[in-house]
């Protein structure tokens, strides 16, 4: 599965949001989309996922533009988990999983026993097997997005597409979750908020500035003190961890600079 984005363009009325993108992702990568609030992350992905309507620019997925193609066939090979989820009826955590098995599906067919003991492996592999009979709507916002992330683990695709995944988790699920994610190898294109999170996990990275890409490369290449200071306005220092051999940020207050500049 093999993404490829030229031109991509959005604006709201006459204010242009996303200007130019350019990106792609091979197969079996994980890329990462990092840049500050309001740089266009969501954007960009909403407008590969269809939520929203890009102004020009072409989306190729596996050799097929993604905009020619219907909802269903698309649903089968590339599944979505935004950071806004509105579900507007009450249902089971495990009916909510099998959502996922939907795709594969006719109009009228019940689930089959692959259909069931998918959905039991994406509970587990969530750690939500116990909250299976709970109601989604009475779950607190990160067991909700746990949910969520069964859901699309259950429709079994051969690329995800994350919105920041992990915003509502503490660290150990989100941990846990880009763990998975990265152990399925398939092809994920995701939001990253957390630089330390896109350097353990990110093959590349593509940082967004102003509704513009800015730098694409490897963690090592992109997660910098000159490039983190430049997009994000704050001083870091930067090592390559002793254990996990992938670059490790540490974020410099202001009140410490001050500091350090009255000595």
């Amino acid at each position: 599965m093999r993404l490829q984005v030229e031109n991509l363009k959005f604006s709201y009325d006459e204010n242009k949001i996303i200007e130019d993108i350019s990106l792609h992702v091979a197969k079996g990568e994980f890329v990462g989309i990092i840049g500050p609030n309001g740089s266009g992350k969501s954007t960009i992905l909403k407008n590969l996922y269809r939520a929203l309507k890009p102004d020009s620019g072409d989306v190729i997925l596996d050799a097929e533009d993604l905009y020619k193609m219907n909802v269903k066939k698309a649903a089968t090979i590339m599944g979505v988990v935004g950071q806004e989820n509105f579900i507007p009826f009450d249902f089971k955590v495990e009916e909510i999983v099998a959502m996922g098995r939907s795709p594969h599906k006719k109009l009228f067919d019940g689930d089959t026993k692959a259909d069931k003991d998918i959905v039991v492996k994406a509970l587990k592999q969530t750690g939500i097997e116990d909250m299976a009979k709970r109601n989604f709507l009475h779950l607190s916002g990160g067991e909700k997005q746990r949910v969520l992330i069964a859901r699309v683990l259950a429709q079994q695709t051969d690329f995800l597409l994350l919105d920041e995944p992990t915003n509502h988790l503490d660290i150990h699920y989100q941990l846990q979750m880009f763990d998975l994610v990265k152990g399925l190898g398939v092809t994920v294109l995701s939001a990253i908020h957390d630089l330390n999170i896109a350097a353990l996990y990110c093959d590349r990275v593509y940082v967004l500035k102003e509704g513009r890409l800015f730098k694409a490369g490897t963690p090592e290449e992109i997660l910098t003190p000159e490039v983190i200071y430049e997009v994000y306005g704050i001083k870091a220092d930067v090592i390559i961890h002793q254990v996990t051999k992938k670059v490790s940020i540490t974020y410099l207050p202001e009140s410490l600079n001050l500091k350090r500049g009255r000595k």
